[in-house]
């Protein structure tokens, strides 16, 4: 799968770490991610903590469904790939 439309971000919030998924062309929407801790490696696809979509897609879920899970998927693979040093402090300010 292409997952050239998606972006992860992670940010430390008082001690916690809060994930999230940005699909960044139209349909622009983001997702607030936690690790599944049910899963066998401790992450799995991650549970939807928040969904963050425009509203005129509000009522087109089998085109939302397939964007969530390809969403849930990006967020698998990108944790368990990890990146280079200098790609993570990219962003820190």
């Amino acid at each position: 799968m292409n997952f050239a439309h998606f972006m992860r971000i992670e940010r430390e919030e008082d001690g916690r770490t809060r994930h999230y998924v940005v699909h960044t062309v139209d349909p622009k929407f983001s997702l607030e991610i936690i690790p599944d801790g049910d899963a066998p490696d401790k992450m799995g696809k991650g549970v939807i903590k928040a969904l963050r979509m425009p509203n005129s897609w509000a009522g087109n879920y089998s085109q939302y469904s397939k964007l969530i899970t390809a969403a849930q998927e990006f967020f698998r693979q990108s944790l368990a790939e990890p990146a280079p040093k200098a790609e993570t402090r990219r962003f820190q300010t």
